[in-house]
């Protein structure tokens, strides 16, 4: 009899430590932190169509900021009644001086010019150069302004365009290894972070634009002794397009990030609405 009593102790003890175990796993279970929704092929295949769209932007904007050809000033051609005229052009760093012929410059343009191409420092078509001197700014090193045609630069406001396009380019590099990252986890998360790092890299880069043009007009308003003639150039068209280049980018990373397509979601209400 106490034997059996024993067994049928042992027997309820081993019921009741199955029972808790039951409801300890189903506790730790739900416990649980839920996964990250992971990427389709179809969402990363358009993430990495994006990516390249950015980088277009990223390779335009470090190749206008590493040129000298943001503005370009002439003197009138026949300024000096000889048979040669002057004109520079700069950018954020250097700034270059040319003396060209005037017999070579297009009949119909009144200024000299235009700049040679980069990487021809000589030649541009016909147009021959007589004599070329390049300059670093001293703004960054010793602070003095540069004198171009006796005109002073405003340094604090070239100083300025240059962080500003320096900061687009650090948000530039912050977006894409979000999406490098983005891309390795196959998560989206980090996909919304890139959103405001390109958005906001191609913003700056418009500042940029915009405070280097405000440099320009106190240059030429610094001295009235030489009339000049100035035009934005090739690198800040450069610089224009991939600021929109980048934004759209940055746009584009939104819309990806979303759970739903909004397009989709539009076109079913209508759909419904006209059913």
């Amino acid at each position: 009899m106490w034997s059996n009593f024993f067994l049928q102790q042992d027997e309820d003890g081993r019921a009741g430590m199955a029972a808790l175990g039951g409801v300890g796993s189903k506790s730790g279970r739900s416990g649980k932190r839920s996964r990250p929704p992971r990427m389709s092929d179809s969402q990363e295949g358009k993430i990495k169509l994006a990516f390249f769209v950015a980088l277009i932007g990223v390779t335009l904007t470090v190749l206008g900021m590493g040129t000298e050809f943001w503005v370009e000033l002439s003197q009138p051609k026949h300024f000096r009644n000889n048979q040669t005229c002057e004109m520079a052009h700069y950018g954020l760093w250097k700034s270059c001086v040319h003396t060209l012929w005037v017999s070579d410059i297009d009949p119909e343009r009144e200024s000299c010019g235009p700049a040679e191409l980069p990487g021809v420092p000589y030649v541009r078509g016909l147009l021959c150069v007589l004599e070329s001197n390049c300059t670093f700014f001293k703004f960054y090193t010793s602070g003095e302004n540069a004198v171009i045609f006796k005109k002073t630069t405003e340094k604090s406001l070239h100083i300025a365009g240059a962080m500003l396009a320096l900061l687009s380019l650090f948000l530039m590099i912050m977006g894409s290894v979000c999406i490098t990252m983005s891309l390795s986890k196959s998560v989206p998360f980090f996909l919304k972070p890139a959103t405001i790092c390109f958005v906001f890299s191609g913003i700056l880069v418009l500042l940029s634009i915009i405070v280097f043009h405000q440099s320009v007009l106190v240059l030429l308003a610094s001295d009235h002794s030489i009339p000049l003639h100035h035009e934005l150039s090739w690198s800040v068209a450069c610089l224009g397009s991939a600021a929109a280049i980048l934004i759209f980018g940055g746009l584009m990373f939104l819309l990806l990030s979303l759970p739903y397509n909004p397009l989709e979601k539009c076109f079913r209400q209508q759909s419904s609405s006209d059913a």
